[in-house]
């Protein structure tokens, strides 16, 4: 008998992209590990307290390379190249090792003040008085530009690029998906080669120079983790911390009252609701026991980093959000080995942008009703589609 998916454990009529929360703590209730289905995926144990979600990203026995899946056969080579993501020690740390010192706090300390310029060139563009979807015209474009600056990509690709990695995050169908890999690996490759000919002083320019460090596939898949995982998480919290706000406009009061808050207020966001809504699946390289469950050699575990954030064993009264809480210890980057090497880069991303959105614009509200905003959901990622607000002088 096929495992329920988490859409046939919601509530009949509850929409669970714009809320799977009550779902988590229905399962929370029951237990921290259940078997369900993933669609397009496959059934899977799903991890829902904080506790074993950290015992289970610390386990040596769960491996991110797909070829321990009991269900592998072959995938006929990877078609985005091969990343950190799918990798294991030792690879997974030689991968890591060659990009990590360009996201150190202090490299990171480095950039803010071009983040800052981006970020208020934008805001101008914005209304001072009237409606603007903040996703489209400020949350999006930020990080997208910051990365795409990094890592040396031409301004005139990046909107092509966001068309590809916003297909392939949450894909419209299984052949626009496939299409869009395609278009994104040829682009990835022509773009490293032309950087590997002509040096130029961004990281791909970089990597790409040293064939000796990286395979083509590996730098194929260093190159499209980067730029995609590098936006689309940080798009999804600069846009949900300002949706928190605006649904609890007495916390937004109070930021604007000590801006001092905006750092907290972008960790107890990503405790709220983690923009990576779930980890890349794990396999059982040799069973094991998590948490009271018994896991069999080749099948696939995920980490629900959203219900981990949201355990009321380490976050009292969890789905109320709180900028003056203490929300350390939250699950949304991960944890471990595979613990997110851009964090500081997202984290003062959305500082920037919270800060200067507050300080420069003095009032703001939902600009259509908040149940009828459209959440895009996949495998990880969850964030809005669209945000529109409306501001008044």
């Amino acid at each position: 008998m096929q495992s329920p998916t988490l859409e046939e454990l919601a509530p009949r009529g509850h929409d669970l992209a714009r809320d799977p929360y009550p779902v988590y703590a229905a399962l929370r209730a029951r237990g921290p590990v259940h078997r369900v289905s993933v669609p397009g995926s496959g059934e899977c144990w799903l991890v829902v307290t904080r506790d074993a979600a950290r015992a289970a990203l610390t386990d040596p026995r769960l491996r991110n390379d797909i070829r321990h899946s009991s269900a592998w056969r072959t995938d006929g080579g990877h078609a985005l190249g091969l990343n950190m993501l799918q990798s294991d020690p030792p690879r997974h740390t030689r991968l890591r090792g060659l990009v990590a010192p360009h996201f150190t706090p202090e490299r990171v300390a480095a950039l803010r003040p071009g983040i800052e310029t981006v970020a208020a060139e934008l805001l101008a563009a914005l209304p001072r008085q009237g409606t603007a979807d903040v996703v489209s015209g400020y949350a999006l474009p930020l990080p997208v530009t910051v990365i795409c600056d990094l890592l040396g990509v031409p301004a005139a690709d990046r909107s092509s690029f966001h068309d590809w990695s916003n297909e392939l995050v949450t894909p419209t169908s299984a052949q626009a998906a496939d299409s869009a890999a395609a278009d994104l690996a040829a682009y990835l490759t022509e773009l490293t080669a032309r950087k590997a000919a002509a040096p130029d002083g961004t990281l791909l320019s970089d990597l790409a120079a040293d064939s000796s460090r990286l395979t083509p596939e590996e730098l194929l898949g260093m190159a499209f983790l980067l730029l995609v995982a590098g936006h689309e998480t940080t798009v999804n919290l600069i846009s949900g911390t300002l949706h928190a706000l605006l649904a609890n406009p007495e916390q937004l009061e109070l930021l604007r009252s000590d801006v001092s808050l905006t750092p907290a207020t972008v960790e107890e966001s990503l405790r709220y609701n983690s923009p990576v809504h779930a980890s890349a699946f794990r396999f059982a390289a040799e069973p094991l026991d998590l948490a009271g469950t018994h896991i069999r050699a080749g099948e696939a575990v995920q980490i629900s980093l959203a219900a981990a954030s949201r355990d009321p064993r380490h976050f009292p009264d969890p789905d109320r959000f709180d900028i003056t809480r203490r929300a350390s210890g939250h699950a949304a980057f991960g944890h471990g080995l595979h613990h997110c090497m851009g964090a500081p880069l997202a984290r003062a991303e959305a500082a920037i942008a919270l800060r200067l959105l507050v300080e420069q614009r003095q009032a703001m509200a939902f600009a259509t009703d908040p149940a009828q905003l459209s959440w895009r959901t996949g495998t990880l990622l969850r964030g809005l589609t669209a945000l529109p607000v409306q501001f008044h002088c």
